[in-house]
């Protein structure tokens, strides 16, 4: 018998918890940053590549307080500038009074130092530092620091992408991210939106019974009409926290996007909303690729055969290799223990993609083909019932809950188990 269940995995299949970090993108903002030693400069440059800085423009520079000072004699300071500070506590608060003749108002400066000193720490602050990193520190603390310099204090935080993308067509990718997102609002209790982000294909529309005159299209068509207003009059709603942002699903022109053609809605939805499901289709281009690169968690759909572990071990591999500085992608297997049918074993699975599942759902022809024929989710045929129970478990995994339950172990399991060894 398999065990299914939900929560972080291991390469072997066993469930761990993986804390949830949350850092806004760094907005449309100038930085240049004054290094001098090789260390902290490797940090600046490994940051200009993350994900939360990509809409921030960024220039690194060698030698400190003084090259910036030389620079801005005859150049305008950009909306930050970050200065590696000297050895001493006094020859860094003489540049930085140096510095202050050059600086145009609002433009914020930020000291990366070796003293882990409160006395200093309140001399800079005094002097309009606004903010003072302390070595040693990481890439994502560097953009934390960036990130919290404009976030405005009492302001609602942004809300969570996950985006769901199938290593293979057929796998049921849009059936768990509809699921998922269902079992969010029920687990959080919090505003949740599903958006079926397959224009042509979309199945969010039948899977909710619902069927919206207006959705995704409009707000992609004219993306400089996007705002909260726009974003909460396409919506359908679905339940007491869900609400559906749905696919035209019709052929009637060709749909070839930009790489940032969907950026203004995703910034809108997740101003608005604390959850944002994206139904990723299975497709490889550069707006799909870019939805998996700047979500907040990835979550690759696969069955347990051969194709789908390659292609699953590929999307996983590249995504990882454009988010270093995040955790990697979820993988869900799904449909497993199909009758008769020769699978890959989840522990095998999980060794050659180099990810342990998050979570295993069982095959349930019925189930589930009740549930898309009826337009209903998993919960509200069976609420009790197992799979809908891995659904929660997925969702508690992706809200940083601790209450996951563990399946139960059956009195006649590891019977089971030795029987179906002696007959292989």
């Amino acid at each position: 018998m398999k065990a299914f269940y939900a929560g972080s995995g291991t390469d072997d299949g066993a469930p761990v918890d993986r804390p949830v970090a949350q850092i806004d993108p760094v907005p449309r903002v100038s930085i240049q940053a004054f290094c001098e030693s090789p260390d902290l400069a490797a940090i600046v440059s490994a940051a200009i590549s993350d994900r939360r800085m990509a809409k921030a423009h960024i220039k690194l520079n060698m030698g400190g307080a003084p090259a910036a000072v030389e620079a801005y004699k005859s150049a305008p300071t950009p909306n930050v500038v970050v200065l590696e500070a000297p050895p001493g506590r006094d020859a860094l608060l003489e540049q930085l009074e140096q510095l202050a003749q050059y600086c145009d108002a609002g433009t914020k400066v930020v000291v990366l130092g070796k003293l882990n000193d409160i006395v200093l720490y309140r001399q800079l602050i005094a002097r309009g530092v606004s903010e003072y990193l302390v070595t040693p520190f990481g890439v994502v603390d560097f953009v934390q620091a960036m990130s919290q310099l404009f976030s405005v204090q009492g302001a609602k935080p942004l809300g969570r992408v996950i985006a769901v993308v199938g290593a293979k067509g057929g796998v049921g990718a849009s059936t768990v991210a509809h699921n998922l997102a269902c079992s969010l609002a029920s687990v959080t209790e919090m505003a949740t939106i599903i958006a079926d982000f397959d224009l042509a294909f979309g199945t969010a529309g039948l899977d909710y019974n619902q069927d919206p005159p207006q959705g995704v299209a409009e707000a992609v068509f004219a993306p400089e009409r996007v705002d909260a207003v726009l974003v909460d009059r396409l919506l359908s709603k679905c339940g007491d926290h869900l609400s559906l942002l749905a696919a035209p699903a019709t052929l009637d022109r060709v749909l070839d996007f930009g790489e940032a053609s969907f950026d203004s809605l995703v910034d809108a939805m997740r101003a608005s909303t604390p959850w944002v499901v994206i139904d990723v289709p299975h497709q490889w281009s550069g707006w799909a690729r870019r939805m998996l690169v700047f979500a907040d968690e990835v979550i690759v759909i696969a069955s347990p055969d051969l194709a789908n572990l390659r292609n699953a071990k590929n999307l996983i591999d590249n995504v990882k290799s454009a988010r270093l500085n995040d955790a990697p992608p979820r993988l869900v297997l799904n449909g497993v223990g199909m009758l008769k049918r020769p699978e890959i074993a989840a522990a095998e699975f999980a060794k050659a993609v180099e990810t342990g599942p998050t979570a295993v759902i069982p095959h349930d022809a019925k189930l589930f083909g009740a549930a898309a024929n009826n337009g209903q989710m998993i919960a509200e045929i069976e609420p009790n019932g197992k799979t809908a129970q891995v659904f929660a478990d997925l969702a508690s995994a992706l809200a940083g809950r601790t209450d996951v339950r563990k399946p139960k172990r059956g009195v006649l399991e590891p019977l089971i188990a030795r029987l179906g060894r002696k007959r292989r």
